[in-house]
């Protein structure tokens, strides 16, 4: 059974949303999140890259960054940008993106529950990212971002909120300038919130869908809270962590294409040669970029020109979640031998173009910086749950999730 707990949540004045609310701190760098937050001093940035209120040549990972965190939420709170809520409650959390809908319920989730692996997991994390958010969340005493967790449908939770929201107005409804609408619900009905708690005790298992890191930080620094609590009883805040849960139907992966920097030393012909070895190869429709439409089949970019390559049989092992995604496939049969790409997380002759900036981006940098480019079919979400219910791993950069949850939105405390 999962453990989802109502939260106080420390959340914007509905007048100073659209102001506050921010994109999560790792799709940005310094520079971009600086140049976001410019002439906004109500940016929920300060306090997720609080950097950006330092010298430009500040380590933006020393302990000045993140009391200048901590400082920045106390003063949201202070000023009355951010008010918490009187009484724990749920939240309904909905976003609108090109017609789609995603609507989740905001609470808190058990750092047990992560650790027994009732929350499953699919992706490995990196130390060095875990201690940022690590120190950003003990500074603050806070949970100043969300994971974004899913389960198996449930259709009672899905009439919980649909009636919620079929009779109640929203204390926020925004369009970010990326197209997306925020909607947002608090319910003040403890009657229903007990409700909600006993269907995710009902539930088997939850899955992190984005914010491996976020996750793993939460729970050290929770575990880190009950090492200097030795008294605890499992009721304190820092026993949770902060999550937007939504039914896996609901959501939507987009491709991660790869880019690449030269062909290891190959010439365009013998290369071509060697990836038709385990792969079909043939020219792409003329005048637009391949999108591929079906597993197993990816488009490559080379010189200008665009191909269909189509797995050939016998290269992966269908009964194995991990070995069939297309990112695997794509790794061990042409990356990896031909390209000489060992490691994916580390090597700096590939990059990630997630789907939302378009096939033309791999024309871009082509163009530009890069010599090769793939174009992948989407992982989908039945890959992602049967890999985590094996207990296996993805490889890296396997999943792009849109919309992106909203940073700012909500807090969770564990003062």
């Amino acid at each position: 059974m999962a453990i989802v707990k109502p939260f106080k949540a420390i959340r914007p004045a509905a007048e100073l949303v659209e102001k506050v609310a921010c994109l999560p701190y790792d799709v940005m760098n310094t520079e971009e999140a600086r140049e976001m937050a410019k002439g906004n001093p109500h940016s929920f940035l300060h306090v997720v890259r609080s950097e950006i209120d330092l010298a430009a040549d500040q380590d933006p990972y020393a302990d000045l960054v993140y009391q200048t965190a901590r400082k920045n939420l106390d003063a949201f709170v202070e000023k009355g940008y951010m008010n918490e809520e009187a009484a724990p409650l749920f939240y309904i959390y909905r976003q609108l993106m090109n017609g789609r809908v995603q609507t989740g319920i905001v609470g808190c989730t058990s750092i047990d529950d992560y650790l027994n692996d009732i929350i499953k997991k699919h992706e490995f994390t990196r130390p060095v990212k875990e201690v940022d958010r690590i120190q950003n969340f003990s500074f603050c005493e806070a949970h100043t971002e969300p994971v974004f967790l899913t389960y198996r449908n449930r259709k009672s939770l899905n009439t919980i909120m649909n009636d919620w929201i079929k009779f109640h107005m929203p204390v926020y409804n925004f369009t970010t300038d990326d197209g997306i609408t925020h909607i947002f619900w608090p319910i003040d009905d403890l009657n229903l919130v007990s409700e909600i708690e006993k269907e995710f005790a009902d539930i088997d298992f939850l899955y992190i869908a984005d914010g491996h890191h976020r996750s793993a930080s939460s729970v050290k620094v929770g575990l880190k809270k009950r090492e200097e609590n030795p008294g605890y009883d499992g009721s304190e805040e820092f026993n949770y962590f902060m999550a937007v849960i939504f039914p896996d139907d609901d959501l939507f992966i987009m491709d991660y294409n790869r880019v690449l920097t030269d062909l290891n030393g190959h010439s365009e012909a013998d290369f071509l040669t060697k990836v038709a070895e385990k792969f079909e190869v043939n020219d792409a429709p003329v005048g637009s970029p391949y999108k591929p439409m079906a597993k197993h089949t990816f488009g490559m970019l080379l010189d200008g020109k665009w191909y269909v390559l189509k797995a050939k049989d016998g290269i992966y092992d269908e009964k194995d979640p991990v070995d069939r995604l297309d990112v695997s496939i794509l790794q061990k049969n042409l990356l990896e031998p031909l390209l000489g790409i060992q490691d994916p997380r580390t090597d700096k002759r590939i990059d990630f173009v997630g789907g939302i900036r378009g096939l033309e981006e791999l024309e871009r940098r082509c163009a530009t910086d890069m010599k090769i480019a793939f174009s992948m079919y989407p992982t989908t979400m039945d890959d992602l749950l049967d890999i985590a219910d094996a207990g296996e791993v993805m490889p890296p950069k396997s999943t792009w999730f849109e919309p992106k949850l909203r940073s700012g939105l909500f807090v969770h405390s564990f003062k």
